[in-house]
């Protein structure tokens, strides 16, 4: 049921959105979150993949380690604008967002080091693959004098 729902909904990830992305092997960061959803606004624990410059979301930790395997979802970050703490919009602990101009997703963490760590790890991947930024200036930006 939920699948048809998906399917109806067009929540499925474009194939595009994720193809040529080996998410199974060596992401730059992992781990379980705990996602509101888009429509129906409940709170859903899923496996999380950060690569490329994609964030990537799996019913569970087997499913992103499978190839082949499809995600939940996607968001490209270079689309992104800002990533942020949001304890105080959401009235839970550690809460954070991912904004865009036309969406704002919430997110939680379990403790709040791994929501430091995803929020940084987050906000270097919008700089590195932010389509205002050039190659260039994402060198310069990491060069060590």
């Amino acid at each position: 049921m939920e699948n048809l729902w998906r399917i109806a909904t067009g929540q499925d990830p474009n194939r595009g959105d994720y193809e040529g992305i080996e998410f199974w092997s060596n992401p730059e960061r992992s781990g379980w979150l705990t996602k509101q959803g888009d429509y129906i606004k409940t709170w859903r624990r899923r496996w999380f993949v950060l690569k490329r410059g994609k964030l990537l979301w799996f019913k569970d930790q087997a499913s992103a380690e499978t190839r082949g395997s499809t995600p939940r979802g996607v968001i490209s970050v270079g689309d992104c604008l800002t990533v942020k703490g949001a304890e105080d919009v959401v009235n839970k602990p550690f809460a954070f967002e991912i904004s865009s101009g036309s969406y704002t997703l919430f997110f939680l963490a379990d403790n709040d080091k791994e929501k430091e760590e995803w929020i940084n790890s987050i906000g270097r991947s919008i700089v590195q693959h932010s389509r205002s930024v050039t190659d260039s200036e994402v060198l310069d930006y990491d060069h060590k004098p």
